[in-house]
C-alpha cells in the first residue's frame, strides 16, 4: 500500500533526499551517529519516566515507609527494597545497591550520548576535509569545462552540507543531553533524599527500642 504524500511534503523530501546524498559518504556516518544518540536519549527519558518520582509526593512516600501495606509503583517497590535494615549501617549498603542498580546504568547510558554529541561534529569536519580533497583534485586534474565545475561544485557539496548536519546534529544532542542530565540530577537528589529520610526513621527507631530495652523499673 502505497501512501500518498501532500505535493508540498514531497517536494520537501524529494530536496532533502537530493541534499543527503550530495553529502557523501560521511552522511551515513553521521545518520548513524544520529540514531543511536536518539534512540539511547528517549530510551533515558522513558526509563526515567517511568520510576515515578515526579509524580508521587514526599507526604505520599514518607507515610509509605512506615505503612509498607500502603506501597505502590515503583516508589514502593524501592522502598520495600531499602527500608529491610534493622540499623542505620544495612540501611546505607541497602542504598548503596540501589544505586548501583539505579544510577550507574543511567550514568552509562548518558555517557554513550556524550561520545555521540562529539562525534557527530568531527564526522561533519571529516566530510568537509573529504569534500575540499575532491574539490582540489577537480582543479587539479580538470581542463577548465563543465565537467570541472560539476566535480568542483559535488566536493563544495559535500565540504558544507557534512559540517551543517554535523553540527545540527551534535546541537539537538547536547540540547536533549542536557534536559537528560538534569532529569537524571533529579532522580539522583530524590534518592538521597529518601536515604536521608529513611535513615532518620531507623535512627529513631533503634533509639526507641534502646530505650526501652535500658528503661529503669
Amino acid at each position: 500500500m502505497n501512501i500518498q504524500l501532500p505535493p508540498q511534503l514531497e517536494k520537501l523530501y524529494a530536496q532533502a533526499q537530493e541534499i543527503w546524498l550530495d553529502g557523501g559518504w560521511a552522511m551515513i556516518a553521521i545518520a548513524a551517529i544520529s540514531v543511536v544518540m536518539f534512540f539511547v536519549g528517549m530510551n533515558i527519558y522513558i526509563r526515567l519516566t517511568s520510576k515515578g518520582f515526579e509524580f508521587v509526593p514526599e507526604k505520599k512516600w514518607r507515610r509509605w515507609i512506615e505503612h509498607p501495606e500502603q506501597r505502590r509503583g515503583p516508589i514502593g517497590r524501592m522502598l520495600d527494597f531499602v527500608t529491610g535494615g534493622k540499623s542505620v549501617a544495612q540501611t546505607s549498603v541497602f542504598f548503596d545497591e540501589l544505586r548501583q542498580t539505579e544510577i550507574k546504568p543511567f550514568e552509562r547510558d548518558l555517557m554513550v550520548m556524550r561520545v555521540c554529541v562529539a562525534a557527530a561534529p568531527l564526522l561533519g569536519l571529516l566530510g568537509t576535509v573529504t569534500g575540499m580533497v575532491a574539490t582540489f583534485d577537480a582543479l587539479n586534474q580538470g581542463s577548465g569545462g563543465d565537467e570541472t565545475q560539476q566535480m568542483v561544485s559535488a566536493g563544495i557539496s559535500v565540504a558544507l552540507i557534512t559540517t551543517e548536519t554535523g553540527l545540527v546534529i551534535a546541537l539537538a544532542g547536547l540540547f536533549f543531553q542536557y534536559q537528560l542530565t538534569r532529569k537524571h540530577q533529579r532522580y539522583k537528589a530524590f534518592i538521597a533524599h529518601m536515604e536521608t529520610v529513611c535513615t532518620q526513621v531507623v535512627y529513631h527507631q533503634t533509639m526507641k527500642q534502646w530505650y526501652e530495652q535500658h528503661r529503669p523499673e
